[in-house]
């Protein structure tokens, strides 16, 4: 059992890849483009990291950990080369209240059983059901996650040091005003400008690096008075050390963290599963879900021992890394340990970096994320659709990311039921022999359910009638009950009635429920028109 668990779980896996699209070899070129992404990155990273710390309410250093460690773990063996994963706000917000009211120590200990909850779900494969997240969710998400990701950044325009950190970055503070506000207005619009006119110049410098090292030195070499790095927080620190959660290993603290590692596992899921599909889009290179679920939960479960705050995937950050060219995990690889590098040695210098210019990269994520195309389909696309897209959106930005996808799928699900349930309609004819068949088109399920009953009439049918299922299925119990519902209404009445052109699977499920349906030489490929009778009593009263 153990080895076959096991066995299951190498297969998720694969060793890290560092080919790129068309088997293009590992240039000098290609590896000097992927260093300078993951050093743009790390660089993007750390205000993050620091901020998500904040609002989680623990240490910087607890921030940055878990952006190297889940950054490193998943840039070895996620399931998409190029994705960026660190500690996130959607995680943080939940995070804070079990900080406040528990302490950091049941923090590391959530963190590390939401790791092992997410590799359960990477080796049950339950990642595949991303793929029932409708596009009009995704066009919510990427701008929700757009407008997140810009008002996070309105804390850098506030005084040093008053801020209030919420999920958004809104909570509370005074806005700089006068020369500070202009100066940081005036440098974040400078680093703009440069990402967005460097790749008509160069593209031997990723821009947003280009913005970053240019602003800082201008703000350095003048000496101007502007926020920076180092006015959040000290990053210097040292290796991260192993450290087992102090916290009693008994029933109450299950019932302290469980609810807590299971929010976070799958807002992490959900969150890295939807970047996972979107930098797929991108790149035009499909990722493994299962693998990336394992890879996160690894991840989670290494940093909770390593006094990390755990973290999924970013979309911000994989946004740049993309941008920048990269298409390997030597970028993700890189930006980890540069991160690292930046905690250890390079401290004094990154803390002198001004904020305006890693809030100008995430102002350009920002524009290049927003799906702006999504505000001129609105009209075009079904209402439901337009309806769903907003929705989304706004949960997004109100609520948190997971909520707002689950309420968009169950709303297109809602709107899909709706819509099948209202093609339920039926064709009539006599046969020669005086019988009368209903040709069914459309699904017959829980919502077309009582649309089917209503299409029968037994007090005026023969007393032979046949059902034809040529252009329907019979899809759950909703449906057998229909039908059984039907056949005790003509049986009630004296006359019979058949089942005709049953598919495979509708001909197993009518068995199966029961011998519903009476036996008979079957052909549910329709070489020969089989005419099945029903049993009533069998699913209960009507």
């Amino acid at each position: 059992m153990k080895k076959a668990l096991m066995a299951r779980f190498a297969g998720r896996v694969d060793m890290p890849d560092f080919s790129i699209a068309n088997d293009e070899k590992l240039t000098p070129a290609r590896l000097r483009i992927e260093l300078l992404a993951g050093l743009t990155v790390a660089l993007a990273l750390v205000p993050e990291a620091v901020a998500f710390a904040f609002v989680a309410g623990v240490h910087p250093l607890v921030g940055l950990y878990a952006a190297f460690l889940v950054g490193l773990v998943t840039a070895l063996i996620g399931g998409r080369p190029g994705m960026i994963s660190g500690a996130t706000g959607a995680l943080a917000v939940v995070m804070v209240a079990l900080v406040a009211q528990h302490g950091v120590e049941y923090l590391f200990a959530t963190v590390v059983l939401m790791g092992i909850l997410q590799v359960i779900a990477g080796v049950l494969q339950w990642g595949k059901f991303i793929r029932l997240v409708p596009h009009p969710v995704m066009l919510g998400f990427v701008n929700g996650l757009a407008i997140v990701i810009f008002l996070a950044q309105m804390s850098q325009f506030k005084v040093p040091g008053s801020i209030e950190n919420t999920g958004h970055g809104m909570g509370g503070g005074e806005w700089l005003s006068g020369m500070p506000l202009y100066l940081m207005l005036g440098l974040t619009a400078l680093t703009m400008l440069i990402i967005w006119g460097m790749p008509k110049i160069t593209r031997v410098v990723p821009a947003p690096l280009a913005g970053i090292g240019i602003v800082a030195a201008l703000v350095i070499g003048l000496g101007l008075d502007v926020p920076r790095v180092g006015d959040m927080a000290s990053i210097k620190g040292g290796l991260p050390e192993f450290h087992i959660p102090a916290v009693p290993l008994n029933w109450e603290t299950l019932e302290i963290i469980l609810p807590y590692s299971v929010i976070l596992a799958a807002i992490g899921l959900i969150e890295s599963l939807l970047t996972l599909n979107l930098v797929g889009e991108m790149t035009g290179k499909r990722g493994g879900a299962s693998q990336e679920c394992i890879a996160q939960g690894a991840s989670n479960v290494l940093t909770g021992f390593f006094g990390g705050m755990g973290g999924c995937a970013m979309i911000g950050q994989s946004m740049i890394n993309v941008k920048s060219g990269a298409r390997t995990r030597i970028a993700g690889i890189a930006a980890a340990l540069f991160l690292l590098t930046f905690i250890l040695f390079a401290a004094p210098l990154i803390e002198l970096i001004p904020l305006a210019a890693l809030v100008g990269v995430m102002f350009m994520v920002v524009i290049g994320t927003f799906a702006w195309n999504s505000l001129k389909i609105l009209a075009k696309v079904p209402m439901t659709d337009a309806f769903v897209i907003v929705l989304v959106t706004v949960v997004t930005v109100l609520e948190d990311l997971a909520v707002a996808v689950v309420v968009g799928v169950i709303v297109s699900a809602l709107a899909y039921a709706w819509n099948n349930a209202r093609r339920i309609h039926a064709k009539t004819y006599a046969t020669p022999e005086g019988a009368k068949v209903y040709q069914v088109q459309g699904p017959l399920f829980f919502g077309s359910s009582d649309g089917f009953i209503e299409l029968f009439n037994p007090s005026d049918d023969p007393s032979v009638v046949i059902v034809d299922f040529a252009d329907s299925r019979v899809v759950d119990q909703s449906a057998l009950q229909a039908i059984e519902a039907v056949a005790a209404k003509y049986e009630t009445a004296g006359k019979s009635i058949q089942l005709r052109h049953l598919s495979r699977d509708c001909h197993k499920l009518l068995t199966k429920a029961g011998h519903l349906m009476i036996d008979s030489d079957d052909d549910p490929d329709y070489e020969i028109a089989v005419d099945y009778g029903v049993r009533t009593g069998i699913l209960g009263d009507h």
